[in-house]
């Protein structure tokens, strides 16, 4: 992944303004430090900050087609740029090796249709200069996982900003929206469109279907198979939960299988990454003694991987506080506890030259692991309350996963939110999900990959193959990711919060700010750092906190510790 900014119409002069445009890029060249591109057309700039995955050494952007008069700036890795190249009607002339180019190629054959077609993450613009009126459009990937902004300047609303990150907008735009998910914005008509249209997506149609648990374990291997597109060293995020360990086992055996197959250029999968680097390295992060160091070191070890973990103390990650809603441009409290030790991590993990990672963001939503999902009233607000779930991602799990990565230049890629893996797993009745005392949460994605588990649908070669992961992680309970690095991190939390705000300052929250009242010490300290970074109103607009389903029964604490279900006996 990348960093992108740009400016479509400017209402003054562009040249002139390309030197802020650059400063405003700059901004964000965490995201992207191998190179920086700007292109000025007209009244319009295209900047672009490169992190190289695929094609490393011609993949510098923004993009140009073969007479430059359709130029693209991206940030994203299409996974199935290998079958559009062989869509195409008329054969282009690739100047890349990026995944991204065939981006270019197939607008100038289906225009915006090319959305739909894209299998991968995703934020880019396009500018298409063929006609006297200039032409830009945006996309963003269906769920979410890449992150994007779009600004205006109300005195100009002739004037579309956009960017990787809202700290690129927020000196230059007095309005800031989130870009939403699934959605392209066109010049022509100045409207967002809805392309992504999933089966699922209307909540209130309950799906009826059994689960297929043979198909439910193919299409998620199949969705970490084709994340293994690399040409740079790169690893998984190892935690010891279900999620994090389940892609870890699928990833290692299938960059086995991978290695070990005779290559053949028409694959319809990059392979590369599987091939250059085969054995697969795992990272986890915690406080000394946590939950997820003892697991995670236990899953490694099963595994096999080039195992590295990394301790934080607790003084550590209260300093980077600061930093880390700088990153993330939220006071969410949940995404702010869960985001400081995977911002650590990241860290470790970069120095250690891995540019890319595979993450287990997305299962908890997908099927209900949240601990208060014990609480669901029926099976069908358990679905609703899944599809809500999924459909929000991109206002916390997804800006954790993006934003605490690449603040330094490290990509995380999630298989669980694979639209072909979705489009099963969103599909099977909420009866299958459900859980409750007898039922472990997520069951159905642990007993699909359960070798003992008889409807699992396993071949006898297959069950030669051993187990995917020991029992007692294959059926360990959900720890959220900030209560699983170490139980005393929250409390730390909390107490820090409680020496630096006053119960005075929180008894007057509402005068200090009337908009989203902090109701917490701890809300009010994030919100307090936040608008010192951010201090624009427009920067408000943007943010969406997390909330447990407090009408169900839940704790309002967002920590799984707090829900009454949880079991800290590990």
């Amino acid at each position: 992944m990348c960093g992108i900014f740009g400016v479509y119409n400017y209402y003054g002069d562009a040249g002139e303004f390309r030197q802020r445009a650059l400063d405003l890029s700059k901004r964000i060249r965490h995201r992207g430090p191998d190179w920086s591109g700007c292109v000025v057309s007209g009244n319009n700039i295209m900047c672009h900050e490169r992190l190289a995955i695929v094609g490393i050494d011609t993949g510098a952007q923004p993009l140009t087609n073969e007479d430059e008069t359709i130029v693209l700036t991206v940030n994203c890795e299409i996974y199935n740029h290998k079958q559009l190249e062989k869509q195409l009607k008329t054969p282009a002339q690739f100047k890349t090796h990026s995944d991204c180019e065939v981006i270019l190629h197939m607008y100038q054959e289906i225009g915006t249709d090319v959305c739909a077609k894209l299998d991968g993450m995703f934020s880019w613009a396009l500018l298409d200069t063929r006609t006297a009126e200039s032409r830009l459009v945006i996309a963003r990937d269906p769920i979410g996982i890449t992150t994007l902004y779009i600004g205006r300047v109300s005195a100009h609303p002739e004037t579309v900003f956009f960017s990787s990150e809202l700290k690129s907008l927020n000196d230059e735009c007095d309005i800031i929206e989130e870009f939403p998910p699934g959605h392209f914005f066109d010049s022509k008509t100045g409207e967002f469109e809805r392309y992504f249209k999933p089966t699922w997506w209307d909540a209130e149609r309950v799906p009826t279907a059994a689960v297929n648990y043979r198909q439910l374990r193919e299409s998620l291997t199949a969705a970490v198979r084709k994340r293994l597109m690399a040409e740079v060293p790169y690893g998984v995020l190892l935690s010891g939960g279900l999620d994090s360990s389940l892609i870890s086992s699928i990833a290692v055996r299938e960059a086995a299988r991978i290695s070990a197959a005779a290559h053949s250029d028409t694959e319809d999968i990059d392979t590369r990454g599987a091939r250059y680097f085969p054995r697969m390295h795992s990272f986890s992060v915690g406080l000394p003694g946590a939950p997820d160091l003892i697991a995670a070191r236990k899953v490694a070890k099963f595994l096999k991987t080039a195992h590295h973990e990394y301790t934080y103390t607790v003084q550590e990650g209260l300093d980077a506080i600061a930093d880390v809603i700088y990153h993330l441009e939220t006071y969410d409290v949940t995404t702010v506890r869960a985001s400081t030790p995977m911002y650590l991590m990241s860290r470790k993990i970069k120095s250690a030259g891995v540019k890319m990672v595979l993450s287990g963001e997305g299962s908890d939503e997908v099927f209900g692991g949240y601990l208060y999902f014990h609480y669901a009233p029926s099976a069908p607000e358990f679905h609703t309350e899944t599809v809500s779930r999924v459909k929000n991602l991109h206002t916390s799990d997804c800006l954790r996963a993006n934003k605490s990565t690449m603040a330094w230049g490290l990509e995380a890629r999630v298989p669980f939110l694979d639209k072909e893996f979705l489009e099963v797993a969103m599909n099977v009745r909420p009866e299958d999900k459900l859980c409750s005392k007898d039922i472990m949460e997520k069951a159905i994605i642990r007993r699909a990959f359960d070798v003992e588990f008889p409807d699992a649908g396993f071949t006898p070669e297959e069950l030669a193959q051993g187990p995917y992961l020991p029992r007692d992680v294959l059926w360990r309970q959900k720890e959220k990711f900030s209560d699983g690095v170490g139980y005393s991190w929250i409390d730390s939390l909390k107490a820090q919060a409680d020496a630096r705000v006053s119960d005075a300052a929180l008894a007057a929250a509402a005068e200090r700010f009337p908009v989203d009242t902090p109701e917490t010490k701890e809300a009010y300290l994030y919100r307090e750092i936040f608008e010192q970074h951010f201090p624009q109103p427009a920067c408000l607009q943007s943010v969406v906190r997390w909330v447990p389903r407090t009408d169900w029964g839940c704790s309002a604490d967002p920590s799984g510790r707090a829900q009454k279900i949880h079991d800290k006996a590990y």
